[in-house]
């Protein structure tokens, strides 16, 4: 059997299950068993010969991922680079990660830019399914999904495995997540060498990208009709739409991430996260990317739009301290968080869906069609991209939990926008040879 040939299976499972494992492991004298087991419960169906190295790799590459259990989103970027480099090395080029060298990884590389078929699906599914009381692999799984756009998707394009293409941002995450597991290995002794560090001409593999970065933003007439429509939907029917209505605001006056949002293991956001200082000027404390805590200052608007969303639920106007009622309830469930942003990205489309469709009653069909491609995200840039034009850029940074006042720095587009009018206001230059 050949991993070109026929589709590999996922070795790791959530993070729940991942952590569950690595502390059965620890002080475990029968580790080495319970390793090969788990390999089996995952292969054996397959039939896979298991080459005799993969146990103490799995094992290292389990401590490596556990150590990346504090953020559920790098630890499923980790868990997905890890499980396709591994599959490769072990099947593909049948040979331990600890043998490899500059030329193995720059064909790691080249496989992963273009993938065979089987290695490739459609969509997204679970990695393992419960059966007998057993976790086992879901044979739909594969290590690359194709994707369509947003708006071919609403076309009725459906994925084709023929047109994967692995993105540039996606070979620096290879670079970099392999990096940081061979430093790893270093640091616990299984190797002396970091095949990457041995690599000089990684720009073979990256495209050059431009300077300067378009932010997928909405424009202030899609803002303001997206909005628009929401407050008009809340006013007529408040029990389906006060909810969504607030989750909008809240993305974009406070810049939130859509993880930020919903109820995960390391935060439950709650009322309370809304609090006065001694200076009587409000914040909202979350945890987001990173897993750091951050406080943000709430605006006016956002202040008035707290206020209508707890008068509805029938709350006093304003939170008292550490107040624990859930930011979002579910809709079925009063009292109890919403805890997956999957709900959240289907209102917020159908606010977004409701808008575009505004737009085209008031013939306004380009801003339309812009519309029809933004995703949740976009709110998150349109909040920070209108208010670094006014406010402090250190403050903006801050309340949007950014590392550098460099990344700040890319929202600000007044040049861009100078240069453009610039450039339409010139004559155009005519050849008189």
């Amino acid at each position: 059997m050949t991993a070109i040939t026929s589709s590999p299976k996922p070795l790791f499972d959530t993070l729940a299950n991942v952590g569950a494992l690595y502390k059965d492991l620890q002080g475990n004298a029968n580790a080495h068993r319970q390793i090969s087991a788990w390999l089996m419960q995952c292969f054996g169906e397959a039939k896979i010969p298991l080459p005799a190295f993969v146990v103490s790799e799995f094992h290292w590459a389990l401590n490596f991922l556990y150590s990346y259990r504090g953020s559920q989103d790098t630890f499923n970027g980790y868990r997905r680079e890890l499980e396709r480099f591994i599959s490769w090395s072990w099947f593909v080029r049948k040979a331990s990660v600890l043998q490899l060298k500059r030329l193995d990884i720059e064909a790691f590389i080249e496989f992963c830019q273009k993938p065979p078929l089987c290695w490739i699906g459609t969509k997204t599914v679970a990695r393992f399914n419960d059966r007998d009381g057993l976790r086992l692999a879901n044979s739909e799984w594969r290590p690359f999904i194709v994707k369509v756009s947003k708006v071919a998707f609403q076309d009725g394009k459906l994925p084709d495995k023929k047109y994967f293409k692995l993105s540039n941002t996606g070979v620096k995450q290879v670079f970099a997540i392999l990096g940081s597991f061979y430093q790893f290995l270093i640091q616990e002794e299984a190797t002396q060498i970091n095949p990457l560090l041995q690599m000089r001409q990684k720009s073979k593999f990256l495209r050059k990208e431009p300077s300067v970065k378009q932010i997928r933003r909405l424009s202030d007439t899609q803002w303001q009709t997206v909005l628009a429509t929401a407050t008009q939907l809340a006013d007529q029917e408040p029990k389906q739409y006060e909810r969504s209505l607030f989750m909008l605001q809240c993305l974009c006056a406070m810049y939130l991430r859509i993880s930020e949002l919903a109820a995960s293991d390391r935060w439950t956001p709650t009322m309370g996260d809304f609090f006065r200082d001694a200076n009587k000027d409000w914040w909202f404390k979350t945890v987001g990317k990173g897993n750091k805590l951050r406080q943000i200052a709430v605006s006016d608007p956002m202040l008035a739009a707290l206020k209508r969303y707890r008068t509805h639920l029938g709350f006093s106007p304003l939170p008292a301290f550490d107040e624990q009622s859930p930011l979002i309830e579910k809709a079925t469930q009063a009292g109890k968080a919403m805890g997956s942003t999957r709900p959240i990205r289907k209102l917020i489309q159908q606010c977004f869906d409701l808008a575009v469709e505004q737009l085209k009653k008031e013939h306004k069909l380009e801003e339309a069609n812009l519309l029809r491609s933004a995703t949740v995200h976009w709110l998150r840039h349109t909040g920070i991209s209108d208010d670094v034009k006014r406010r402090p850029r250190e403050h903006v940074r801050d309340d949007a939990g950014h590392s550098s006042s460099a990344i700040t720095d890319r929202y600000i587009d007044v040049e861009l926008k100078e240069r453009a009018a610039s450039a339409k206001g010139n004559p155009t230059r005519q050849n008189n040879s």
